[in-house]
């Protein structure tokens, strides 16, 4: 049972139950989400749509343990992140959850195989385990030959791709991307969903996928829409 008295759905990987959310800007309360629930199956590819401001990237956030619900639970697997202490959470968001981000936040110092592996500096991996890693997540990204080069030298892209086996290098649970597509042009964003749509499919990889383009939902399995912090049935305008 969860926290509502109702059975849990037993293929459910996310489950977020009754959860609200309130930022404070001086005296006043700016209430982000509402009373939310939410629970995404293992192996699904869920598009999250909605206006600006409507909390999309604000429960990609509770998802991915960047941040807390004010109340309610999230939940991943049999692991209730909420509850985490943050050097818990710490280690748990190392292990089981990739982000891709839509300005793609890569260092432009290191070159594509340092930065993709970044979070794997987080493990206890070997060097030696620590560069199969990498050589395998720019495969399966198609930039093996551009693992020398630098963020200048690459296109947009490139560098989205880069991003992208950045957050697969771990081999994480989740994989969540907030507007993956919305700094790239039409061509450049269809190979990055090309991308997304095989590493759900042939991959098995669970992905969230924060987006305001119709193009870019119609590519994952189900679309949620969200309006003022809850649940829509339907877009909203």
């Amino acid at each position: 049972m969860n926290a509502n008295g109702k059975k849990a759905d037993p293929t459910a990987l996310v489950r977020v139950e009754g959860v609200e959310k309130v930022f404070h800007r001086g005296s006043e309360d700016i209430h982000v989400l509402s009373r939310l629930d939410l629970t995404v199956a293992t192996g699904e590819f869920v598009a999250l749509m909605g206006p600006s401001g409507s909390g999309k990237s604000t429960l990609l956030n509770l998802i991915g343990g960047l941040d807390r619900p004010t109340t309610g639970s999230v939940s991943i697997g049999d692991d209730r992140i909420d509850a985490l202490s943050d050097r818990q959470l710490a280690v748990w968001r190392a292990r089981h959850v990739g982000f891709v981000f839509q300005l793609y936040n890569l260092l432009p110092v290191l070159t594509a195989e340092r930065n993709v592996e970044l979070p794997l500096l987080l493990t206890h991996l070997t060097k030696a385990e620590r560069r199969r890693h990498v050589e395998t997540a720019l495969a399966m990204v198609g930039l093996t030959h551009r693992a020398k080069h630098y963020p200048r030298t690459l296109s947009g892209g490139e560098q989205q791709r880069v991003g992208i086996a950045r957050g697969i290098v771990t081999d994480p649970t989740l994989l969540l991307c907030d507007e993956p597509t919305g700094d790239l042009d039409r061509k450049s964003g269809d190979e990055i969903l090309n991308l997304l749509q095989a590493l759900n499919r042939e991959q098995g990889k669970t992905i969230i996928m924060v987006t305001h383009d119709p193009h870019a939902s119609a590519r994952a399995s189900r679309t949620v829409h969200l309006y003022k912090g809850q649940l829509a049935s339907e877009p909203t305008p």
